[in-house]
């Protein structure tokens, strides 16, 4: 009953995504459009949609900080995991490790866990720190990364690469925009409503035009399940089945998390990878086809896989 509830409420995402993949086929909008609706979504849409929704919200209600730690230490490792795997099978250049340790590790919260959430809980709320930590902390390494490995070869050391790449990712509309939220947030600094209304209408596109962006480039470029690539194998299993796993034995055993909180957060594992890994692969310009595809085989395989973990969280 979960899983079907959640995909009635998953009907708009695919009517935004098969919307782009229709025109694209019928070559109504051609596919390299999608890099235009990815760059609106990425430096503009998104940035509006998370500055006016973490301004305002009460952060210190939803603060478990036990909770918040096994979850970071969790990712931490899945992180470390997926990068050395990445490492160990050649894979040198950092916007490269960088887009697998997204595929593997970050999950999507505004487009996927919400509406499930909504389904089974009655409330988004607990995502909510989960998209804090992810956007100022994990995006953050994965920003920085990308940044470093498209520095030209002139920037100078590793050092002061490095040093680039971290002050780059840090002025990102993305990174900004979080961090502006929390700042007037705190400081209950009064933000006129009618840039509050502004944020919230150009936000509500975010995740039609980055759906309809990734729809426009499978259009042109076709998906073909028989296809699938062994790393694309092992970075589903491990985005929809190890890292829930992981989550749990982490946040319950060694974090003592119980109760609700556990069940949220292994939830919230497990749902697939973000459209921000095809927005950050169009926009770094590095493995765009193998982006596009593990996110929409996650959607697919999380969906399926969807009532055993309502299951599994209920007992």
């Amino acid at each position: 009953m979960g899983g079907a509830a959640a995909l009635e409420k998953l009907v708009p995402v695919l009517l935004a995504f098969g919307g782009g993949v229709f025109l694209a086929r019928r070559k109504v909008v051609p596919a390299e459009a999608s890099k235009v609706f990815s760059d609106y979504a990425f430096l503009f849409a998104v940035p509006c949609y998370l500055f006016g929704n973490i301004y305002a919200s009460d952060l210190a209600a939803l603060f478990n900080w036990r909770a918040i730690g096994g979850y970071a230490a969790a990712a931490a490792l899945a992180v470390a995991a997926v990068a050395a795997v990445a490492v160990a099978r050649g894979r040198r250049e950092p916007r490269e490790v960088a887009l697998r340790v997204m595929a593997g590790v970050q999950v999507n919260t505004a487009y996927f866990a919400v509406p499930v959430f909504i389904t089974v809980f009655g409330t988004a709320a607990p995502i909510f720190p989960i998209l804090l930590f992810q956007v100022c902390v994990l995006s953050l390494v994965v920003i920085a990364l990308m940044e470093l490995g498209r520095a030209g070869p002139d920037g100078g050391g590793p050092g002061r690469r490095l040093s680039r790449a971290v002050s780059a990712s840090l002025v990102t509309p993305l990174v900004l925009a979080c961090n502006a939220g929390i700042l007037l947030n705190l400081l209950a600094v009064r933000v006129p409503a009618v840039v509050l209304d502004g944020a919230a209408f150009v936000g509500n596109s975010a995740s039609p035009v980055a759906l309809f962006a990734l729809g426009l480039h499978l259009g042109g470029t076709g998906l073909h399940l028989r296809g699938t690539t062994r790393e694309e194998i092992a970075l589903i299993a491990f985005k929809c089945l190890a890292f829930p796993l992981l989550t749990w034995a982490v946040c319950g055993p060694l974090f003592g998390v119980r109760g609700d909180w556990l069940a949220y957060l292994v939830l919230i594992a497990a749902m697939p990878t973000p459209q921000n890994l095809f927005i950050f692969a169009q926009r770094y310009d590095v493995g765009v086809g193998l982006s596009a595809s593990v996110v929409i085989k996650t959607s697919l395989v999380s969906l399926v896989l969807l009532p055993l973990w309502l299951q599994t969280i209920a007992s």
